[in-house]
């Protein structure tokens, strides 16, 4: 199966004040939408353990998946998260 560039939307919520939500935005390339959401999730794993062991988040892969600005005391809504080919908006440049 061909890679496409992905996204994946995972939305967020602050720990100590509930009403305050957001959303982490992941991209990279994959072959499938459930590719897309496992690649995703390890690299913000990789990057939650390097960040909580006091190490330097480790940067983009070479499959394009990376994970930064992590925001301590935000609880990933990983059940919730979609993925989807990414549509390049005219404004943004890869």
């Amino acid at each position: 199966m061909p890679q496409e560039f992905y996204e994946v939307d995972v939305p967020i919520h602050d720990i100590t004040h509930p009403g305050r939500r957001g959303l982490h935005v992941f991209t990279g390339v994959a072959d499938s939408p459930t590719a897309a959401l496992r690649r995703a999730h390890e690299v913000y794993d990789a990057a939650l353990a390097a960040q909580q062991a006091g190490l330097e988040i480790p940067g983009k892969q070479p499959d394009s998946w990376g994970a930064s600005g992590l925001r301590p005391g935000w609880e990933m809504e990983w059940p919730a998260a979609k993925a989807g080919r990414w549509n390049t908006r005219s404004d943004f440049a890869l």
